[in-house]
């Protein structure tokens, strides 16, 4: 998969919840986790992991969301159960992303909202708990940028093997946005 992502919480409060998040994140291969206003100490959180998310991916604590500091080029996406947010599976996720999700007995806050740069929502009846949320943003991430085989029309697994990728000759951009083959 190309492109990098983390992912975070906005006021976690429960250990267990942050604990699946991590390890969800981990799993799923994300360079980075981040809380805003945590409740939860995550260094405790070492004792019930094995996989040690903790201590393979760096986590950053932010007292509110005016203090975030992403990547450069990095994008919002707040994952939220809102009338206007765009439904999971229509969205094409950037390739520099940071998911944030809200808290367990509540919402994104407005301010956390007007930061984020698309808002998506998983298309449910009602609210999912935290770390399923963050779970299913990050497995459609991989479905959108992973390369996998097309689906099939009819049930049951793929027909053709994943295209391979291709190496072609360099591209070479000058400063003034033209493009040039390189030799190879």
């Amino acid at each position: 998969m190309r492109g990098f992502f983390g992912v975070g919480v906005e006021g976690i409060s429960k250990p267990q919840n942050a604990g699946a998040l991590i390890r969800t994140a981990h799993a799923f291969g994300a360079s980075f986790f981040f809380a805003i206003d945590p409740v939860v100490d995550f260094d405790g959180l070492r004792q019930s992991d094995t996989s040690d998310a903790v201590g393979h991916m760096p986590i950053f604590t932010y007292p509110d969301i005016a203090s975030l500091k992403l990547p450069e080029g990095c994008q919002l996406v707040g994952v939220e159960l809102t009338d206007d947010a765009v439904e999971l599976p229509s969205f094409r996720h950037p390739l520099r992303a940071a998911y944030i999700l809200g808290p367990e007995r509540g919402s994104l806050s407005p301010e956390t909202v007007a930061a984020c740069d698309f808002v998506v929502k998983i298309p449910t009846k009602f609210c999912v708990n935290v770390s399923l949320a963050g779970a299913l943003a990050i497995y459609d991430r991989m479905i959108c940028l992973g390369r996998f085989a097309e689906r099939p029309v009819r049930p049951g697994g793929p027909v053709a093997e994943r295209a391979r990728h291709v190496h072609g000759a360099q591209i070479i951009r000058s400063a003034g946005g033209k493009k040039r083959q390189g030799k190879g």
